[in-house]
């Protein structure tokens, strides 16, 4: 039955080990990250952009901050626990994982992905900036 928990014991303790590597180097220091290409040569910022101080505002409990430099990520990141209680409950129970997004789902996603992006990116989303 433990067997059955390597896989999700084992993604959630690299998910862990990110996060906790983000969490001892801060990215609001430069040198320690490599910076977002489509910002370094357009001046845009991407959907992940502020994704790695999201994170590390995160780990060290500032949820304010954490959703001021990536809101969508925050979003990702409680996502994440969620189905992965629900893949672990699954493993143990023996199930198979199922998650199965239709095309609607995926084109909505890309659709608040890319909504967020314009937004951010206009005068008058200057707040969204990382």
């Amino acid at each position: 039955m433990w067997r059955r928990l390597a896989t999700p014991a084992g993604t959630l303790a690299a998910v862990v080990g990110a996060f906790a590597y983000v969490g001892a180097v801060d990215p609001n220091h430069p040198g320690h990250y490599p910076v977002c290409p489509l910002y370094r040569f357009t001046g845009l910022y991407c959907p992940g952009c502020g994704g790695l101080r999201s994170a590390h505002a995160f780990v060290h409990g500032d949820l304010v901050a954490a959703l001021h430099d990536n809101a969508p990520a925050v979003a990702g990141y409680f996502l994440f626990a969620a189905l992965w209680v629900v893949w672990a409950a699954r493993a143990w129970r023996g199930r198979p994982a199922q998650l199965r997004l239709g095309s609607a789902q995926m084109w909505a996603v890309g659709a608040l992905l890319l909504v967020f992006t314009v937004v951010r990116n206009l005068p008058f989303g200057a707040w969204l900036h990382p």
